[in-house]
């Protein structure tokens, strides 16, 4: 090897290492692109994703993520990875397509009409959540009042940080995402 391309190689190791000593952690710009060409549409655009991944997220790496609308009203993808498991909501940027067909004076004459929360700031709160073959349930106090399918905090004994959860009836809630 001549003198002259030693420096270059050296230089070439040093600049490599740490991304060769740092352990993997999943590309988030390719999760971006994924989201895109799931959505249709680019970053920032009606139907896209929002803003961008995070690129702070430390995700394990995922050979193949899978990507499915998180609900009918397609505001979100989720972008899932099961070995590593991690999950990731995407929100997307969404502005109804259709104006509403119901005219400003009887939509002003028309109250709103409030629900009642079923769970009350210092309820106790059983937190529910799982699919076929899974589930989870943890025990903790509201720390707001919550409607049906409204979010709210709920404390967990031990935790460092309330948790949000969507209220399901009176004492019960799941995890945002979860399904009843």
């Amino acid at each position: 090897m001549s003198r002259s391309l030693l420096p270059a190689l050296l230089s070439t190791l040093v600049i490599a290492a740490p991304a060769i000593a740092a352990p993997g952690f999943q590309d988030t710009a390719s999760l971006d692109r994924a989201v895109a060409a799931f959505t249709g549409r680019g970053i920032g655009d009606e139907g896209g994703a929002r803003s961008l991944v995070d690129t702070r997220l430390k995700l394990a790496q995922c050979p193949t993520v899978s990507l499915s609308w998180r609900s009918e009203a397609h505001d979100a993808v989720v972008v899932t990875c099961t070995g590593p498991d991690w999950r990731l909501f995407v929100p997307v940027r969404f502005t109804p397509t259709e104006p509403r067909k119901t005219p400003q004076a009887v939509a002003a004459a028309v109250p709103a009409i409030k629900a009642e929360a079923v769970i009350k700031r210092g309820d106790p709160v059983t937190i529910e959540a799982g699919s076929p073959g899974f589930s989870i349930t943890r025990e903790g106090i509201a720390a707001g009042d919550a409607a049906p399918g409204a979010r709210f905090l709920v404390k967990i004994d031990g935790g460092r940080a309330p948790v949000q959860a969507v209220a399901v009836a009176s004492g019960r809630a799941t995890l945002p995402g979860w399904s009843e």
